[in-house]
């Protein structure tokens, strides 16, 4: 697992990154918009490798950590200038999130309870 804690660590770190560029360095509100929303589903699908860590649930990270690669990735780099034809690859970073949250739910019922 450790790989991918330290995978998740440092995109926790772009996230808090590309949020606070959003919030303070970007004057477009299309693009601080795309920031903001690309940190926000960032962070909450790093902390999701943790949790799934916690379970177990080894699948789990590589879902979470491709969709925070595809799903926010290809929206910071909209916000920094990329054609906008790149956001017809940011569903396919929502369906690995989601794919990831089944994983877990899956993991997380076949844990023994304490």
């Amino acid at each position: 697992m450790g790989p991918w804690l330290a995978a998740a660590a440092l995109l926790g770190l772009a996230s808090v990154g590309f949020g606070a560029f959003g919030a303070h360095g970007v004057a477009d509100p299309k693009a601080q918009e795309w920031l903001r929303t690309g940190a926000l589903y960032g962070f909450v699908h790093v902390l999701a490798v943790f949790a799934a860590a916690w379970l177990g649930a080894r699948f789990a990270p590589p879902f979470f950590l491709a969709g925070v690669v595809i799903f926010s990735g290809s929206l910071w780099a909209m916000a920094l200038g990329a054609p906008r034809v790149l956001g017809a690859v940011t569903p396919i970073g929502g369906v690995a999130f989601m794919i990831g949250w089944a994983v877990l739910a899956w993991a997380a019922l076949r844990t023994p309870q304490a």
